[in-house]
């Protein structure tokens, strides 16, 4: 039987089992939208380009497997590349279908003509075009293939607009075949055996490919070794943060107690993550390219093991490949490092205790306090980037597995589309979005998504006026020379009524819980504008006391 181009791309989405696409329309791929109406997959419009991309990086975040994102050509692929760096950087599996111009146009620098194979290389993990629509099941198969396989990406197909409207025949497409690699027996016994050796050891948590049952196991481990845990920066959701083992986050701002652990370990083990600049603390906590400790590398993709630290034993495998070999792993009686853990944990809980005041008459550090208490265990947390953020990774206590959607990359304005995108598939659960006001406006328009598809978020928009991580930055290295860090919002409490949503403006600590409460009881997306003075600019120092260097 014969079938278009669009309709082998959907027939090859409902075989690698997809259930929704994100997407900004275009006319680019008119043949692939007209498929997916009597499709069953759900199809989410969005607002930019750029949102539509995150949404997708955020259901690849959450499920391990490939979010899918449409845009048209030109403008719309140049606007989707900030979720792909966002999905490159942080490991995240996703799949970006653009349209593109029909094939006897090509270099000719046609209408919204792009060469993706030279302009997206270093955004992706590979990328093609489908020139003969007969081998779409070929590139959507191998597209789910490299997505997910070694360290997951994305993967950029680009579909010549004449192709997608061809009629012709093709093999009927295939769910693609996970590709595994497993830690042999040897490796396991000589891990054993550094670790039973150790006098000061330490595991840092990161990267992607984990599972609910995944960590649950190494929750399990930890808890027999009495071993000391971190989480990579922006991997909170990987270990129960009121576990006794767990030490704190590994990323920007750590405690300096635990800086000062890992670099007096005696035996580090990277389980999942690359430990690239923001966890390593600039490349400070571990020497490179040898660290000073014993180092014990386990990573799904070996061209990341020996990259930019040589380990001692390098392990190519994936965090739930690896946990499920421990199981052989006995645990000693007693530990010699269970006191050093105990107060590992100590120092942590001491440092994520939330500070009770501060400049302004917003104080964020009792708001953590009562959405510490006010929340399920199950609550998703998310948010872009910004100092903002702090309040969030350094006061939120993450209990659970998938609980935590945000950018390792640093990217702004991933919050809002990643809400949308978590409620979409969590509808059950609650959401919150955490974005500063120069965060926010960056995807801001993606509110009218979650009014759209009746996503009730509640978006926690801390405004001080001010893009305020480069504020920071710029008090500390020119006192006093402000400039380009200014910020004139609107009032965006009347931003999300007029959207349709809840909208409430926190000008005072207590106003905060019952606006919350209202948000939550309204059943409607909402944005709670907090009124936070700019000198508050982080927990612990003042825009003043930076300036000044005190």
């Amino acid at each position: 039987m014969k079938k278009t181009g669009g309709q082998l791309i959907v027939d090859a989405l409902l075989a690698n089992g997809v259930e929704r696409v994100s997407c900004v329309p275009g006319e680019s791929y008119l043949a692939v939208l007209d498929a997916l109406r009597d499709s069953g997959i759900e199809t989410i419009v969005c607002r930019q380009e750029g949102g539509a991309a995150m949404m997708a990086d955020c259901w690849g975040r959450l499920t391990g497997k490939p979010g899918i994102c449409m845009v048209t050509r030109g403008p719309g692929a140049t606007n989707a590349s900030a979720g792909l760096h966002i999905a490159r950087q942080d490991s995240i599996p996703m799949i970006l279908f653009i349209g593109q111009v029909q094939r006897d146009a090509r270099e000719r620098e046609a209408f919204q003509e792009v060469e993706y194979r030279r302009a997206f290389t270093e955004f992706a993990k590979w990328v093609g075009e489908i020139d003969d629509a007969r081998r779409i099941p070929e590139f959507v198969t191998r597209a789910f293939a490299v997505a997910t396989s070694g360290r997951p990406g994305p993967v950029v197909l680009t579909l010549p607009e004449d192709m997608l409207v061809e009629l012709v025949e093709a093999s009927a497409p295939r769910a693609a075949t996970p590709v595994e690699s497993h830690p042999g027996a040897a490796q396991i016994a000589t891990f054993a055996d550094m670790l039973a050796k150790a006098e000061r050891p330490m595991l840092i948590l990161g990267g992607t490919r984990w599972s609910e049952d995944a960590v649950a196991a190494i929750e399990d481990f930890a808890a027999a070794w009495k071993l000391p845990v971190g989480c990579s920066f922006r991997r909170q959701m990987l270990f129960d943060h009121l576990h006794p083992s767990y030490a704190g986050d590994v990323g920007i701002g750590i405690n300096p107690a635990l800086a000062k652990e890992i670099k007096e370990a005696d035996l580090v083990v990277l389980l999942g993550g690359r430990f690239s600049e923001m966890p390593s603390s600039s490349y400070t906590l571990l020497d490179v390219p040898y660290p000073s400790q014993t180092l014990v590398h386990v990573h799904p993709d070996p061209s990341e093991l020996g990259r930019v630290y040589r380990p001692d034993l390098a392990i190519c495998a994936a965090p739930e490949d690896f946990v499920a070999a421990l199981t052989s792993v006995q645990a000693p009686q007693s530990p010699a490092w269970a006191t050093r853990t105990e107060a590992m944990h100590a120092a942590y809980l001491s440092w994520s205790t939330p500070l009770a005041s501060g400049p302004g008459a917003v104080h964020m550090g009792p708001i953590m306090e009562w959405l510490e208490e006010n929340t399920a265990k199950d609550t998703i947390f998310t948010n872009g980037a910004g100092n903002y953020a702090t309040w969030v990774h350094r006061f939120h206590r993450f209990r659970a597995y998938n609980t935590q959607a945000a950018p390792t990359s640093g990217s702004m304005g991933y919050g809002l589309p990643a809400a949308v995108a978590a409620k979409q598939l969590f509808p059950e659960r609650e959401v919150i979005c955490f974005a500063g006001d120069g965060c926010f406006m960056m995807h801001g328009q993606e509110f009218a998504t979650a009014i759209r598809y009746n996503l009730p978020i509640i978006v926690c928009l801390v405004n001080n006026g001010i893009y305020g991580t480069i504020r920071m930055h710029q008090e500390r290295e020119y006192p006093g020379r402000v400039s380009a860090t200014d910020l004139t919002n609107p009032d965006f409490a009347a931003l999300a009524r007029a959207y349709g949503g809840h909208g409430e403006v926190v000008e005072k600590t207590e106003d905060f819980a019952p606006a919350f409460e209202r948000a939550r009881a309204s059943g409607k997306p909402a944005i709670l504008d907090i009124k936070l003075d700019p000198e508050a600019i982080t927990p612990a120092r003042t825009l003043t006391q930076i300036r000044n260097k005190t």
